[in-house]
């Protein structure tokens, strides 16, 4: 067993706190999904369950691609990027609908993560060097 003293460097520091701040983000989305379950009339309850059931495995996998690049797991960059991409359609579908002030955010929060990500310091303390 090898101790690694390296410091985790900064670009995947704060990668790792973006993807848990997307983590905590969705889930209060989630929380308020699970209380509109509870407490609204459903037309549709198997659809409702579905898109709580959604927020709340992606919550979850965004935790746990930090947790995993926190510790310097190289595999968990790729299906990182891959989330962090998915911003880009939903952010761009947020200001066809009106909602600019909140999709231009959220496209930038995906290009900025995945630049983080790809960076030469990340690349160095993942081993894609």
């Amino acid at each position: 067993m090898t101790i690694d003293s390296d410091p985790v460097p900064p670009p995947l520091r704060w990668a790792v706190r973006l993807l848990r701040a997307e983590s905590v983000g969705l889930g209060l989305v989630a929380a308020f999904l699970v209380y509109e379950d509870l407490t609204a009339t459903a037309v549709d309850l198997l659809s409702a369950l579905l898109i709580t059931a959604f927020a709340i495995g992606g919550a979850v996998a965004l935790w746990a691609l930090g947790s995993a690049l926190a510790r310097r797991r190289a595999g968990a960059r790729a299906p990182a990027i891959v989330l962090e991409l998915m911003l880009l359609p939903v952010g761009y579908y947020m200001v066809q609908g009106g909602l600019g002030w909140l999709g231009v955010p959220l496209a930038l929060l995906g290009l900025l993560v995945v630049g983080l990500l790809v960076s030469s310091p990340t690349n160095r303390a993942l081993g894609f060097d």
